[in-house]
């Protein structure tokens, strides 16, 4: 029999998925598992798996291969999508798919099946990455095919019912939510309507503003070539530092998003998204960033950041045009060394001083007061000089109105 690995989360759909998948096509289906850093979503994982008919389970603890490779390349870059939306899920996918082509060769599987559905972006990371890893295997999506007649949870939960399938109780939860070490993103029930605020329970992970303590937290960070590697003067492993940055976050209110963003299929959609250590990691490095990067650099990095962003967010993670703009950024790293100390208070961050060891910052030449570098009286012929295009126009359009 041919075997299919699947991306497996142990949730309602993937459940139901998998015997689904194992009745239509004959085959063995492994299921693998994806440790993102999902915390309780995991536990009883592998045994929920087997009882639902999967021939092999993986459970793959890949946080720092998610932090070091996918998280930090992303953060280097600036790449934020739509102003606010840090790429929390939209990267998590491209290595989950990558690990299944890797289970898939290992395995002798010609298939690899994903439950996203067919209106949202998930679809599309996951079999991009399938075609550029390996063309050869055959793509599964249930809610594309035409055999699949479940049509909604009550359809899913009969169906589980019926097969014997275990299903997780939802523990009160109304939103449909997605969770790793990075963020936690919330959509569905009332945030359908972006007329309605949130109400205080979508918050799982962090506090809300105004539960957030009255007395602000200074935290510092240490950059070494745009990696951060030590909070409040403590090395730390890339898992540690992410998570004690989310501790601090979390406390604070700190990356709360509430977004109508433009999905890659053409919808718009409203989701809340929690990204507290996230959110500071990016305040830090950006400090840092505008100490050691020359003008020309920086501008050119701020353009090529909203490009990265799309890239990722369209799930062409394993493209040219990706790796090709990881040679630049990697180029603008090579001084985004020292500490940023920010300030956490209420949902706020502010910058409390920074400290680089390649500084272009010169305090005496960033001064009002002379200085052997800098003459203030050269800078007459620059603006001459730099002016001289607007001048001629100008000159152009006074003779032309008084003729």
């Amino acid at each position: 029999m041919d075997s299919c690995v699947l991306a497996y989360s142990g949730g309602l759909d993937t459940s139901v998925m998998m015997r689904w998948i194992k009745d239509t096509f004959n085959c063995n289906v492994i299921a693998m598992c994806a440790d993102l850093g999902q915390a309780e979503e995991l536990e009883g994982l592998e045994e929920k798996a087997l009882k639902t008919g999967a021939s092999k389970v993986y459970v793959e603890d890949l946080r720092e291969e998610f932090i070091t490779d996918y998280i930090y390349p992303t953060m280097k870059a600036g790449a934020v999508y739509e102003g606010t939306y840090l790429l929390g899920t939209s990267f998590a996918r491209p290595l989950i798919a990558k690990r299944q082509v890797e289970i898939a060769r290992k395995e002798g599987a010609g298939m690899v099946a994903h439950g996203a559905t067919g209106k949202g972006n998930d679809q599309v990371r996951f079999e991009l990455a399938y075609m550029a890893l390996d063309p050869s295997l055959k793509i599964i999506a249930p809610w594309k095919d035409p055999r699949w007649n479940l049509h909604s949870r009550e359809d899913c939960l009969a169906y589980a019912q019926k097969h014997g399938i275990p299903v997780r109780k939802s523990g009160g939860k109304v939103y449909s939510e997605d969770r790793n070490i990075w963020h936690i993103s919330h959509e569905g029930e009332e945030l359908e309507d972006p007329g309605k605020e949130p109400r205080d329970d979508v918050y799982t992970i962090s506090s809300t503003i105004e539960n957030a303590p009255d007395k602000p937290e200074y935290v510092e960070i240490r950059f070494v070539e745009g990696t951060p590697v030590a909070v409040n003067g403590k090395d730390l492993s890339p898992v540690e530092l992410l998570t004690e940055l989310n501790r601090l976050g979390s406390i604070h209110a700190i990356g709360h998003v509430d977004l109508v963003e433009n999905r890659l299929v053409g919808i718009k959609s409203r989701g809340v998204y929690e990204t507290p250590g996230g959110t500071i990691l990016y305040a830090a490095h950006r400090e840092l960033e505008h100490l050691v990067l020359d003008r020309d650099t920086l501008h050119c990095k701020e353009m090529l950041a909203l490009r990265y962003a799309e890239l990722v967010y369209d799930g062409k993670w394993f493209s040219t045009m990706r790796e090709a703009l990881d040679g630049f950024v990697s180029v603008t790293q090579h001084t985004v060394t020292g500490t940023a100390r920010l300030k956490l208070y209420k949902g706020n961050i502010s910058p409390a001083g920074t400290h680089a060891d390649k500084s272009l910052y010169l305090t005496d030449l960033a001064s009002f007061t002379d200085t052997e570098l800098y003459d203030q009286k050269d800078a007459a012929g620059f603006i001459r000089c730099f002016g001289l295009p607007l001048k001629v126009r100008g000159m152009v359009e006074r003779r032309g109105k008084n003729q």
